[in-house]
């Protein structure tokens, strides 16, 4: 008889597999709709059974925990059983022997501390008083609130003009979004639970690029009322759009050259091909905004005067310095300057230079990437975190890498090396070790390693942007932390029929926040002149066809082979195929109407 035996898969370990690969999806689909204390229940629930039983406080204080929670749910708590469940769980965290109990007690204490106002209303109104979403997931995910399962639904029934249409009443950049947007509402797509998230970017895109003809848009009849709108970046532009729907005259005031803001001076032109920027933007403008270009404007209560309302969306055009020593070399330079050259045409020549770009977010990847279109030797990129903690989108880190630039993690900037002529020549850095988690992210310390040098003849600075706001707060302007303040409104306090919105109030943010900062806009100041219009669903929706149960692959988009496109600025994606989107479309739940959707109404028809 055998000693020893060669471990294999037994059916009941395949079985188990998939069943952790099925509550994974689940629980990777993050949906904003679910109760609190339901959840953490469930959550504590499915602990419990992984419990191997050795100590008290995961065996018995698991199962103890998931009675009072359904106790708060089944309205027989008291108000001492949300005491007792704080008390217990703080115990169960501090006294588990293993991360089963102790990570099932540290997650029921903080939603018990962060929803504590829901228990209360469970155990005081014996219901819920948690402010679910009345979307469907993939819309309530999305900032501008697109109508995503009307679009597709229409785009699979060939109506691709209809889709676009559909899009712009919540979003008048589809095509912007189609080729950069970071859909966030993938995230919440309730296919992933299934097997993969729709791809919901690849069949907006293709929409916009398979119209069967232009279309003009309803607009209400003239109000005579004048609007400045200050900044032409998708914020600006989006509000512009909505408050001309609307019967408003629009000016818009740009600062620079060229309309689009940080769609242009941020994004490069292998991402968002110039001709189709200016092309959408264009389109928005013949509805028939005013623009002047290359005018600044910092004194808004002198513009105020000549308009009935201004919205200010100035964007977050301005860099952030690393503070270190030999920063003012000649060689050293911020990635928004250098990215706002590209955008007006401007291209540096890197030719046998050796890069180094400092950041680990999209900047620094479209930084390193349009290094390389302009002649670099050798493009380092340096971060202080690991690659897997880097902000940047894992396709911008893969395509970086792709065409051929280095990812040097957990190295710090401790100064930059300057030669005798005051030229750089290279990137003093500390080695790092990960650490411990702060703020969401494992924090990096200095590794007990040398100081190593990065030889260099330009360093580019990628870690962050801030708003020039120095010039409003001198005209009376409050900001807070560099950001302009305005109330639940979009309003400024103490500036009558001034907004603002977009980069310059939130902080640097995403295009799609930034629409739907403008959308808000719009809406908040045809309310302050007086008026009630509505931007109104103007397209019939297909009926359903529900064939979307079978599991069926997710359609990716490719990209044009690396060492060819790194030496244009030519669009670097291929969007999808008609075969592709029609499968692509098919996978759709249509949660706008089957279950979820049929309970808590599929879509919003105006706004």
């Amino acid at each position: 008889m055998a000693r020893m035996h060669v471990m294999e898969r037994s059916e009941a370990q395949q079985i188990m597999d998939e069943l952790h690969d099925a509550v994974g999806r689940r629980l990777a689909v993050s949906s904003l709709a679910p109760c609190p204390v339901e959840f953490t229940m469930a959550f504590v629930d499915m602990c419990s059974t992984q419990s191997c039983g050795k100590c008290t406080p995961c065996r018995v204080g698991l199962r103890m925990l998931r009675h009072m929670l359904s106790d708060v749910l089944t309205g027989k708590a008291t108000m001492q059983t949300l005491d007792d469940i704080e008390r217990l769980a703080r115990s169960i965290y501090l006294s588990a022997d293993c991360a089963i109990g102790y990570e099932a007690g540290a997650m029921a204490l903080k939603a018990i501390r962060g929803f504590h106002d829901d228990f209360v209303h469970h155990v005081t109104q014996r219901a819920c008083g948690f402010t679910q979403s009345q979307l469907v997931p993939c819309v309530s995910g999305c900032p501008a609130g697109v109508d995503i399962p009307g679009y597709i639904a229409l785009v699979r029934a060939g109506r691709n003009t209809d889709a676009v249409r559909l899009i712009r009443k919540d979003n008048p950049l589809p095509l912007v979004c189609g080729l950069v947007c970071e859909h966030p509402c993938e995230m919440n797509c309730r296919r992933g639970m299934v097997d993969d998230p729709m791809n919901i970017r690849a069949i907006k895109r293709y929409a916009c690029e398979h119209m069967e003809g232009d279309y003009a848009p309803s607009m209400a009849e003239p109000t005579g009322k004048n609007i400045a709108v200050v900044g032409g970046g998708p914020a600006g532009l989006s509000c512009a759009y909505y408050l001309t729907l609307m019967g408003h005259h629009v000016t818009i005031l740009e600062q620079r050259h060229h309309l689009g803001g940080m769609l242009r001076y941020g994004i490069p032109a292998y991402r968002l091909p110039r001709e189709r920027l200016e092309g959408e933007i264009q389109w928005i403008l013949d509805r028939g905004i005013d623009v002047k270009l290359d005018t600044s404007v910092t004194d808004v209560a002198a513009l105020r005067e000549k308009y009935d309302a201004v919205y200010l969306a100035i964007g977050a055009h301005a860099d952030k310095k690393l503070g270190l020593e030999g920063e003012d070399a000649e060689g050293v330079e911020s990635a928004v300057q250098m990215l706002r050259a590209v955008g007006d045409g401007e291209m540096p020549d890197y030719t046998g230079q050796r890069v180094c770009v400092v950041g680990g977010g999209n900047v620094a990847m479209d930084v390193a990437r349009t290094s390389v279109r302009c002649g670099a030797e050798k493009v380092s990129i340096i971060y202080r975190r690991r690659v897997a903690d880097m902000t940047a989108q894992d396709e911008e880190i893969a395509g970086a890498q792709a065409e051929g630039c280095e990812l040097l993690e957990l190295n710090a900037p401790l100064r930059i090396s300057v030669g005798e002529d005051g030229k750089v020549n290279g990137l003093v850095v500390q080695p790092q070790i990960i650490g411990e988690v702060k703020r969401g992210r494992p924090s990096p310390r200095p590794a007990d390693k040398p100081e190593v040098t990065i030889p260099c003849e330009r360093v580019m600075v990628a870690i962050g942007q801030a708003i020039d706001s120095k010039p409003f707060e001198e005209h009376g302007i409050q900001t807070k932390w560099g950001r302009i303040v305005t109330d639940a409104a979009a309003e400024m306090p103490g500036l009558d029929g001034v907004f603002s919105g977009g980069d310059c109030q939130t902080g640097p943010a995403t295009v799609i926040r930034a629409i739907n900062a403008g959308k808000v806009a719009a809406g908040n100041i045809d309310s302050y002149l007086g008026f009630e219009h509505k931007i109104e669903l103007d397209v019939d929706i297909p009926q359903v066809q529900f064939q979307g149960k079978m599991e069926c692959g997710r359609c990716e988009t490719t990209f044009r082979e690396a060492e060819e496109r790194k030496g244009d600025f030519d669009e670097i994606e291929n969007g999808l195929t008609t075969e592709e989107v029609m499968q692509e479309c098919s996978r759709c739940l249509r949660c706008d109407h089957f279950g979820y959707g049929a309970f808590r109404g599929g879509r919003i028809v105006e706004w």
